[in-house]
């Protein structure tokens, strides 16, 4: 995701500078060179031989006469991105203010007078997120172009936010997001059908593929809405449902003003009408099954010219079978192009996948996140040629 990409690290004096080692591992597993400028603040909180150890790189520490910051941010500097991780409430109106008295401020002034990205992550207490000052600071900062990371807001502060959710800005700062404008609904996960009070029907779908694609789609510049039945994520409106019809309606409503679906979810083909209190074991019980409605077909009935991606699950083992079951998927509902898999990927990070178009069929063997930059890629092509 953040191969080859520089990542200057600016650290301010938050206590959350206490996870900035970790952050900087993170951002090198996943590609990146990181070189970090600490504040004398974040010198009192963690000691730059630890920054310096997490990064493979020497910890600027301040400002001399190598001019350190034209180095790392100026024009033809070292860097792509600047990310001030953690930011404070001091921070981010120094930024504002064009005030440069430490070395992370000092590269903010350079970087936005160079046209580097900048991404960043607040951490503080909650009263002084809110403040009215802290509030116009951000703004003023985001009119600039400037990307903030959401701090998740718990037991009164305003915490930095997952390594991961920085990861994704990082890497949707420094790309070309071609995406950019676009309004994508993705699906994900299983669903289930409650059978009781107690349990339900489902299946074994993890909702990794369909995450990740979402992941992709706003990497790549979109707006994502992500239907599915497993909580909050940084990167993507939720609409959380837990039954097939509920995601039907949750999808019906999504797709209104957007510009594709992309429909990963394993969705219960059957349901079952619910006992309203617990069925007792022990005895045999015959539940009778109905079908449920197909979203794609309910979806392109209703709008007949929305960009939609399938995915088709199959179990044979064999190839043309599954390219043969996918084309007759897009063909009978108009699809962009279909991904097609044996279900034994399920649940696990790798995956094989073949990308199933009108004329060919192309594989894909590889990480799940891999595969949803594959499918998002794939969805630009189709965006530009509507």
């Amino acid at each position: 995701m953040l191969e080859g990409v520089n990542v200057v690290l600016g650290v301010s004096g938050s206590i959350a500078a206490v996870k900035v080692v970790e952050l900087a591992h993170e951002l090198r597993r996943r590609g990146a060179d990181v070189r970090a400028v600490m504040s004398p603040a974040a010198q009192d909180i963690v000691d730059p031989w630890a920054v310096q150890f997490a990064t493979d790189n020497p910890v600027v520490t301040e400002i001399t006469g190598r001019v350190e910051h034209v180095e790392l941010c100026g024009r033809e500097g070292w860097g792509d991105v600047l990310l001030l991780a953690p930011a404070t409430a001091n921070t981010v109106g120094k930024v504002a203010g064009a005030i440069d008295d430490t070395p992370p401020t000092t590269c903010a002034t350079t970087a936005l007078g160079t046209d580097i990205p900048v991404v960043v992550a607040p951490a503080m207490h909650e009263p002084m997120y809110d403040h009215p000052g802290v509030l116009d600071s951000i703004a003023r900062v985001e009119e600039w172009g400037v990307d903030f990371v959401d701090p998740r807001v718990e037991e009164g502060k305003a915490k930095i936010a997952t390594e991961d959710a920085i990861c994704l800005d990082v890497a949707r700062a420094v790309g070309d997001r071609p995406l950019a404008g676009e309004e994508i609904v993705v699906t994900s996960g299983a669903t289930s059908e409650p059978v009781d009070p107690v349990r339900v029907l489902t299946n074994r779908a993890s909702g990794k593929t369909g995450r990740a694609v979402a992941r992709a789609c706003y990497v790549r510049g979109a707006a994502v809405t992500l239907v599915h039945d497993d909580g909050d994520v940084p990167y993507a409106t939720v609409e959380q449902v837990e039954t097939g019809a509920e995601m039907l309606a949750a999808v019906e409503d999504a797709v209104e003003g957007a510009d594709a679906l992309v429909s990963a979810a394993a969705i219960s083909d059957f349901t079952v009408d619910a006992a309203t209190e617990k069925i007792r074991s022990g005895e045999p019980v015959t539940l009778d099954l109905e079908p449920t409605p197909k979203l794609l077909d309910t979806v392109r009935e209703a709008h007949p010219d929305l960009a939609m991606v399938g995915f088709k699950a199959e179990t044979s083992g064999d190839d043309d079978e599954m390219i043969q079951q996918a084309r007759d998927l897009r063909n009978r509902v108009d699809l962009a192009f279909v991904v097609a898999n044996d279900a034994s990927v399920m649940g696990s990070v790798e995956t094989r996948a073949l990308v199933v178009k009108a004329r060919s069929a192309d594989e894909f063997a590889g990480s799940k996140d891999g595969l949803g930059f594959r499918v998002a890629d794939e969805l630009v092509e189709t965006l530009d040629d509507t």
